[in-house]
């Protein structure tokens, strides 16, 4: 079993369902309101987890319900919590989510998910420089995914960056990165301004590294001789939220197990696609007898 340690943030889902999303101003009334475990660095630990691999989460809750909440539902998913701290007088992250119109939005407050430092990494060194992926996002402050990072790269270590919520990347984080997994959204904002035209020159630059999720387009990436381009699984939606962070916990769980990358793509994308036909982030991820 291949070790995925994960540095990044543990919300709760506030999610709110509703047949018509409300424009500013406008009350409608929903269908659905659920209390979730969520943040990216949690959600993709869960899947990675649920897809087959030893998992440890490195990040920080409040001392308070919504942390104690997260805390046990990580480690109900098999995730080692080892590396979790609570921070006092600064509350749990939150998000609140509306799911409408085969889409979803989200608020995010990132709490205590702000409090984790280089200091942080530093004490868990140990656990990250056993770890065959690290998996990291950008829920956190930029200045501790930049000392993950090159901590890595000093090291040997292989880190999937997913740039969400996206930024424009430093040529250090791009360069000390093994892999960076942006939606095509997210890809304009990390290297500007970009057509559809434009992706595939962007990813010439940066063959068997830059694997561009394209939603209902499927993904793309350069394998040194051509683009490749992996098509979606056609399913019914239920509720998109958590695609990409099942995505990224699936390419991580498939690579420490031995996987090539166009297997893994695959494989990540098939999970990705199961994901989405079920209501919530972590509790629609498939586990890996379904895959």
């Amino acid at each position: 079993m291949g070790k995925v340690v994960v540095v990044g943030s543990i919300n709760v889902d506030m999610v709110f369902t509703s047949k018509v999303r409300p424009n500013a101003g406008e009350t409608v009334l929903g269908d659905q309101f659920s209390i979730i475990p969520g943040g990216k660095g949690a959600n993709q630990a869960v899947a990675a987890s649920k897809l087959g691999a030893e998992v440890y989460m490195i990040g920080c809750i409040g001392n308070d319900s919504n942390g104690e909440f997260s805390l046990k539902n990580l480690k109900n998913m098999n995730v080692n919590t080892d590396c979790i701290e609570k921070i006092n007088g600064t509350p749990t992250g939150v998000a609140n989510i509306i799911v409408a119109e085969q889409d979803n939005s989200i608020i995010v407050i990132s709490g205590s998910n702000y409090k984790i430092t280089k200091e942080t990494i530093s004490k868990y060194k140990n656990i990250i420089l056993t770890a065959d992926i690290v998996l990291l996002q950008l829920e956190i402050p930029i200045e501790v995914v930049e000392y993950t990072l090159q901590l890595c790269k000093e090291n040997n270590i292989s880190v999937i960056l997913n740039p969400a919520p996206a930024v424009k990347l430093s040529r250090s984080m791009i360069e000390n990165s093994t892999y960076i997994t942006p939606n095509e959204h997210e890809l304009k904002i990390i290297f500007g301004s970009c057509n559809l035209q434009d992706i595939d020159d962007i990813i010439k630059n940066y063959p068997n590294k830059l694997i561009v999720t394209m939603g209902s387009k499927g993904v793309k990436y350069f394998d040194g001789n051509e683009i490749k381009s992996i098509p979606v699984y056609k399913v019914d939606i239920v509720d998109t939220t958590g695609a990409g962070d099942t995505f990224n916990g699936g390419l991580a769980s498939s690579l420490v197990r031995g996987l090539k990358l166009d297997e893994a793509i695959k494989f990540a994308n098939k999970a990705a696609a199961l994901a989405i036909t079920k209501l919530g982030a972590q509790s629609g991820m498939p586990m890996l007898e379904e895959m």
